[in-house]
């Protein structure tokens, strides 16, 4: 059940979505100017435990409902996505 079937409004949903966003950038920024000030740190295993948390809520939240809007596209297209992050960060 999404928030607007759950009896949200649509204000209250964009409005929530943008607290996110805008507490999802504080924090990041945060945590990179934290990172510059630990020795010895150059945040590979940081970003490995983001990954994992990252894998965790679209295995546990995003997929499923994916698979039940998209079909078995949707698994591939994970892939894919993962597969280009990854080649990227390979690349870089």
């Amino acid at each position: 059940m999404n928030l607007e079937q759950a009896g949200q409004s649509r204000n209250r949903i964009f409005w929530m979505w943008t607290a996110l966003v805008l507490i999802s950038g504080v924090c990041a920024a945060l945590g990179y100017a934290l990172i510059g000030w630990l020795p010895g740190m150059d945040g590979h295993k940081i970003q490995a435990f983001a990954a994992g948390a990252m894998l965790t809520m679209l295995a546990d939240a995003m997929m499923p409902e994916g698979f039940e809007h998209g079909g078995k596209v949707v698994g591939l297209l994970t892939v894919l996505g993962f597969l280009m992050a990854a080649t990227l960060a390979v690349m870089d």
